[in-house]
């Protein structure tokens, strides 16, 4: 069994797994803290991954490296947590060693889903998801080569605009009939599409992909199931994550398409608790539990992890939001976009600003997708966040101040009550497309 003096075990040192780490350290913890993580790089920023993976500065450390054993951190840098003992509460390690752990926290993250279709054996097939994976990339696009990107989601969009902005033809792969089509608005979409044209991006929409074809183990193109083909020498898939749960599912830990935990990062088992892609948990602003795909939400979910383990007060909870840059674009999101909503657009003074504000039947702030409108997004996360009353003519009048559209802001009526995750919740994984 554990002893008292055993330390905090951490799995993943991606953003949240580093961010608990220090955040431990800040508040004063003495006991050991040792952080696992499968790369041999230091923990590094995810976000230049997809936007530049070009050049030398998409590896971008969290922190020195010396920081780490500064702060008596054990740092175990590619080794994998191979098996969870629950009972004797011990992990082992790919490297044949094993640790105890006073509590356990899983930020595994999650992984690319693969492409289901003849020939994706051959050479030029990528997907993005490490600082590896970035390196390759950009070597390929140093060929300048064709591109093909098989899903319009953020990263392949991101992607794109690095592509055309560098004059390679690219060509963009979406099932769905437009772009972003799981995470935006029909109206973000088709503002995104337009920027994406008039720069040389091509989009294909409503297209399903039957085959990669290639020629002496190189990729050369797609085709379609409409007979139509791509011609490509890199085919980058984006089509979006999974949770990276199979050591919680192996440890009898309750999943369902993540690790199921509540608003304070704790999982079926009391001693172990998740943070970051990996989880589904609840927030004030979704009817269930949600798997949400972003750096903030992993810092987030990281403090409140970090006074759970440490017994102190918990922050309150924010509001989820993301980002996204492409070309001279740059996305914030606020809220969580559901179909069925009211879109208000507000235009912004500058050229190609913009903010789209979601409205509930009640007019109340439910979202708000921005582009270069710092503005906008601030108090659109605020009214998010209070659950804001709004008049939409006023909202849509870029002449008119944002807080003239405020009709009523019960702020003080949030209830943020804790919910325990029982085993019995636990089910195979099911994955939506």
């Amino acid at each position: 069994m554990s002893g008292s003096d055993d330390p905090i075990v951490i799995v993943g040192a991606g953003h949240g797994g580093a961010t608990l780490a220090a955040l431990l350290r800040q508040a004063g913890h003495t006991g050991g803290v040792v952080l696992v993580g499968a790369e041999q790089h230091h923990p590094y920023h995810r976000p230049p991954l997809s936007k530049k993976f070009t050049g030398a500065e998409v590896h971008q450390p969290l922190r020195p490296a010396e920081f780490y054993p500064d702060n008596a951190i054990d740092l175990r840098r590619g080794v994998r947590v191979t098996e969870i003992d629950r009972a004797a509460m011990r992990v082992r390690l790919s490297d044949g060693t094993s640790a105890g752990y006073r509590a356990l926290v899983l930020a595994t993250g999650s992984v690319p889903r693969r492409l289901a279709v003849p020939g994706t054996d051959a050479a030029g097939l990528l997907t993005l998801r490490t600082l590896d994976d970035a390196r390759t990339l950009g070597s390929a696009f140093g060929r300048g080569n064709p591109l093909a990107i098989i899903g319009g989601g953020y990263v392949g969009m991101e992607v794109a605009a690095v592509a055309s902005s560098a004059g390679i033809p690219v060509t963009v792969i979406e099932r769905e009939d437009r772009v972003l089509a799981r995470v935006a608005s029909s109206e973000l979409s088709r503002r995104l599409s337009a920027a994406h044209h008039s720069r040389g991006t091509e989009i294909r929409t409503s297209a399903q992909v039957g085959a990669v074809y290639s020629v002496a183990g190189r990729v050369r193109g797609i085709e379609l199931t409409d007979g139509t083909t791509v011609d490509a020498e890199t085919v980058l898939v984006g089509i979006g994550a999974d949770p990276d749960d199979e050591l919680a599912h192996r440890a009898g830990l309750a999943c369902d398409n993540g690790v199921l935990v509540d608003e304070w990062g704790r999982t079926s088992d009391p001693s172990v608790f998740a943070l970051g892609d990996v989880t589904r948990r609840p927030v004030p602003w979704a009817a269930g539990p949600v798997r949400l795909e972003s750096i903030p939400n992993a810092t987030e979910q990281a403090r409140q992890v970090a006074a759970a383990l440490l017994g102190t007060e918990h922050p309150e909870p924010e509001v989820p939001w993301f980002w996204s840059d492409q070309f001279d674009l740059k996305l914030k999101i606020a809220g969580l976009v559901s179909p069925g909503y009211r879109v208000v657009a507000r235009e912004g003074r500058r050229p190609g600003a913009f903010a789209l504000f979601h409205l509930n039947p009640e007019n109340t702030v439910v979202a708000v997708e921005t582009a270069g409108a710092p503005g906008e997004f601030i108090a659109g996360k605020k009214f998010v966040a209070d659950r804001t009353q709004v008049d939409p003519d006023r909202l849509a009048d870029p002449a008119a101040a944002l807080r003239d559209a405020v009709t009523e802001s019960p702020a003080g009526n949030r209830q943020f009550t804790p919910r325990r995750i029982h085993a019995s919740t636990s089910s195979a994984a099911h994955r939506t497309g």
